[in-house]
């Protein structure tokens, strides 16, 4: 991904709602299997990494991004933005 589509998108992501959040249990299956149903309806989506989580936005953004087979977008303070385009 190149940086002016990286640029688009964050503009893209900065109307979007929070859909995700990532809390003291960490990333379990059902945050991957969430994430994963949200990324294929929206390609695009936000999420936010709670207080009481030991991760930091950036790495559980580059973890989801793994698990899910998605982008990462950006990563600042709690919030995090990851993009996967949609197979059809």
């Amino acid at each position: 991904m190149t940086s002016k589509e990286r640029a688009e998108l964050r503009g893209l992501a900065s109307t979007l709602d929070t859909i995700v959040q990532i809390g003291k249990n960490g990333i379990t299956e059902s945050v991957i299997a969430s994430v994963d149903t949200a990324l294929t309806a929206r390609e695009l989506i936000k999420g936010k990494v709670l207080e009481t989580s030991m991760l930091t936005a950036g790495e559980a953004c580059q973890q989801l991004a793994e698990a899910c087979g998605a982008e990462p977008v950006q990563a600042i303070g709690t919030k995090f933005v990851l993009y996967r385009k949609r197979k059809d």
